[in-house]
């Protein structure tokens, strides 16, 4: 293997790796808004949803570009195998073996995602909440594998990124309305149990009967 290495490369790996972290927030708080069902006249639910899933492909691409620098990088021992196998990397095992889970669950929730309309809505709801596994091996993959995150702007972002989960974390359990545990068809705002038994139609007035 060609072994290539180069300041422009360290460079990108650094920068794509707080960018990632940044769109994983984003991404992780505009999914509790969605679950929360937020929306208003500017921008609905829908509109919410679309953004939701852009910012994914876009944290999946800066991600995608983070991994591929490290790898490419020989001047860190970082193969194509600890990417997505655990613990398996000779250069700070752990700090790259959490980066390898994060990516792992990340993957996982994006492409059930993608096929979630051939997919048991409790299958996909399962792998969709091992984002929150996911994003604090992110997070502590940010704070072990390198020393951006551990002083000046680049502990800023992780500060305000945890700050920002945190407190969607927390209104996710506290502000959850009834009506997002469960939506039919039949109603956006009733389940069938509560829509009961349907209406007999009145019967057309007879002959005496005032109108």
């Amino acid at each position: 293997m060609l072994a290539v290495t180069s300041p422009y490369l360290w460079y990108t790996t650094r920068a794509t790796g707080l960018v990632t972290l940044v769109l994983l927030t984003v991404v992780v708080s505009l999914g509790v808004l969605v679950a929360n069902r937020v929306g208003g006249t500017s921008v609905g639910r829908f509109e919410l949803a679309e953004i939701h899933r852009t910012v994914s492909v876009l944290a999946i691409v800066f991600l995608g570009i983070h991994i591929a620098t490290t790898v490419a990088d020989s001047y860190v021992a970082t193969g194509p195998l600890s990417v997505v196998v655990p613990w398996t990397s000779s250069y700070r095992r752990a700090a790259v073996g959490l980066g390898a889970v994060a990516l792992d669950l990340m993957v996982a929730v994006w492409i059930t995602s993608v096929v979630k309309s051939r997919l048991a809505y409790g299958t996909w709801r399962f792998v969709h909440w091992l984002s929150w596994i996911a994003y604090p091996s992110a997070l502590a993959h940010a704070l072990l594998a390198g020393t951006d995150a551990r002083h000046g702007v680049g502990l800023a972002v992780v500060v305000a990124s945890l700050s920002v989960v945190a407190g969607a974390a927390l209104w996710r359990v506290a502000a959850r309305p009834p009506r997002a545990a469960g939506r039919t068809a039949l109603s956006p705002l009733r389940t069938p149990a509560d829509a009961g038994p349907p209406r007999r139609p009145s019967p057309p007035p007879g002959p005496g009967r005032s109108r």
